[in-house]
């Protein structure tokens, strides 16, 4: 066995070697031949290869530099416009007179006819003097009175000690006094007298300050100064009113 076997691999070495060089070319037994000219026939499309790592071609010369345009010459600056000041003065226009409302009232009913009269006797605009009537209902007070000046002086000085408010009054047919209140009816007076009764005031009463009835208010709507002074100086015209400022 170990005979045949020997002569197996001597014959195939044989084979080999005879193919190697060519000897089988005859049965069409050769190996391919490597040279050149084989090896350019089996090339496929040699014209697309491309070497990846080629050197780059030598980069082109930059162009020579445009010779330089002759600059433009700068406009010439614009003109400045310079404003001149009108330096003639306006004419001074003068204001009016400021005006006010000024009211008086209280008048009765002789004293307002007048105080008509006396008023169209000044030379005052149109619509610048109102003589409106005025009703009103009775008014009370809880009174303390009638006082001279040393009285009234101590009684005030009593009452703020138990902090009781008051005002000076004048009631007719009374005379100077003090008003511990005002009120619109004599119920309500003579209601508010028990309750002052027992913070200990003793010698109050209710009295009538003034009547219901209708009187006459004087209304300056809009005057200056110069106006209202002319009214003013109306003297008795104006009954001992003074003309106050309008709320």
């Amino acid at each position: 066995m170990l005979r045949v076997v020997i002569w197996l691999l001597v014959l195939a070495n044989t084979g080999y070697f005879a193919w190697t060089q060519g000897y089988l070319g005859a049965l069409g037994l050769k190996p391919v031949v490597q040279s050149e000219p084989e090896r350019l026939q089996s090339q496929i499309r040699p014209e697309g290869l491309r070497l990846l790592n080629a050197p780059r071609p030598a980069s082109a010369p930059a162009p020579a530099a445009a010779p330089a345009t002759p600059a433009t010459p700068a406009a010439p600056p614009e003109a400045t416009v310079v404003a001149v000041a009108d330096t003639t003065e306006a004419p001074v226009v003068a204001e009016p007179p400021a005006s006010a409302c000024w009211l008086a009232s209280g008048f009765s009913s002789e004293q307002a006819d007048v105080l008509r009269s006396a008023l169209q006797q000044l030379d005052l605009p149109g619509g610048s003097w109102q003589l409106n009537e005025v009703r009103s209902g009775g008014r009370w007070v809880v009174y303390m009175g009638r006082y001279n000046d040393e009285q009234m002086a101590r009684k005030k000085t009593e009452l703020r000690d138990i902090k009781i408010e008051f005002r000076e009054v004048s009631v007719p047919t009374l005379g100077r006094g003090l008003a511990l209140g005002t009120f619109s009816s004599e119920a309500s007076a003579e209601q508010a007298l028990k309750d002052l009764s027992k913070k200990g005031v003793r010698t109050a009463r209710v009295a009538l300050e003034r009547p219901e009835g209708t009187s006459f208010a004087l209304r300056l709507p809009a005057v200056t100064e110069a106006q209202r002074n002319a009214v003013s100086g109306l003297g008795a015209a104006l009954a001992g009113k003074r003309l106050q400022p309008c709320e």
